[in-house]
């Protein structure tokens, strides 16, 4: 079942609704395209001399100090990615420039430099919410993230992190063909640590990952990753949070592996200033196609406030595999990182994997 038209309803009218006052409180900052890695997967192409210098502290702010005071609501929060994040020198004097302002703030690594000298820096500093990437058991790990003993240091901070009860933590995986036969192994480790949640993703054929068929599960590895989630949601072996990401609507699969209906926020509660100033939703989207200004040109605000019209009128993406699909108005085309390029068709349509595998 795909679900009941009663909440399908339901769901589409909020999700109407939350486009029309598209609140933003989520904003992400690719403060550098430096890395220490080198990801098979790596959707912005990252290398470590970096493509981009990184952009200036006070530069993100002033951006940022457009957005009007009374138009950032409790739970607003700043999310710092990359490249890895951890590579400046800044980031504890920017936790603090935001707990002036009485914004949270988090960001997304890798995991090689969180020791615990880091953790209790970044802590001081007001640091609220973390995401570490683990992609594998060791071989997998480190083969997936171009680094030897990259599988070790993550763990170490894995495990910092999971004691740290005032953080929001959670745990990401990109599952790939690989990987796919280790996630129950995954999981037990996981679990054993205290992480309070684990997040899995698939990985979409951009950056490195085009051309590499290990990356890219097929429909029926694809249903497998499904059926694993709804396992572990429906029969839970430890206190972990077990969740698919939000890349596209699942059909059948919907309200089995997340805890909400597939909704894409980008450019609705969600935005990012990109290293060289583009304003834009998560940073995964293609930014040439979908980039609505710089804040070296425009006010972040006012962008936020009068652009982002492919996001919330996704009428475009009536295209190709989408444009006959009865599905349509729950999937509204998918993930907006699913669409690169010309924008002539959706990279991937979960919906449709799913369909070969009846219930």
């Amino acid at each position: 079942m795909t679900g009941t038209p009663i909440r399908d309803f339901l769901h589409r009218r909020f999700r109407d609704m939350e486009v029309r006052t598209h609140e933003l409180n989520y904003l992400f900052w690719e403060c550098t395209t430096r890395c220490n890695l080198h990801c098979r997967h790596c959707g912005s192409d990252c290398t470590a001399p970096g493509g981009e210098p990184d952009m200036p502290l006070e530069d993100f702010l002033r951006a940022f100090d457009t957005i009007p005071e009374r138009e950032r609501q409790p739970g607003f929060t700043v999310v710092v990615t990359g490249g890895e994040p951890l590579l400046r020198p800044d980031l504890c004097e920017l936790g603090v420039a935001l707990k002036k302002r009485h914004v949270g703030w988090g960001i997304v690594s890798n995991g090689w430099l969180y020791d615990r000298d880091m953790h209790r820096r970044l802590m001081e500093a007001g640091l609220g919410a973390l995401t570490i990437s683990l992609d594998g058991l060791e071989a997998e790990h480190d083969w997936m993230r171009g680094r030897e003993g990259s599988y070790g240091r993550t763990l170490e901070a894995i495990a910092i992190a999971a004691r740290e009860r005032r953080l929001n933590f959670d745990v990401v995986t990109c599952v790939n063909q690989r990987n796919l036969p280790q996630l129950q192994a995954i999981h037990d480790r996981l679990a054993a640590l205290g992480v309070p949640q684990w997040r899995l993703f698939t990985i979409i054929p951009i950056g490195r990952a085009v051309g590499q068929p290990e990356l890219h599960l097929t429909d029926e590895q694809f249903c497998q990753l499904m059926d694993f989630i709804e396992a572990k949601r429906e029969r839970p072996e430890s206190p972990m949070r077990v969740t698919f990401s939000c890349e596209g609507y699942l059909g059948r699969y919907e309200r089995r592996v997340r805890p909400n209906p597939y909704f894409c926020h980008a450019g609705i509660n969600i935005a990012s200033v990109l290293i060289d100033g583009t304003i834009s939703a998560c940073p995964n989207i293609d930014r040439q196609a979908f980039g609505q200004g710089n804040i070296y040109n425009d006010s972040l605000w006012e962008v936020w406030q009068t652009r982002f019209e492919p996001f919330r009128n996704r009428r475009w993406a009536r295209r190709g595999m989408c444009r006959d699909c009865k599905m349509f108005g729950n999937c509204l085309g998918g993930g907006m990182h699913n669409w690169h390029g010309d924008c002539a068709e959706v990279l991937n349509c979960h919906y449709r994997k799913t369909l070969g595998k009846g219930k």
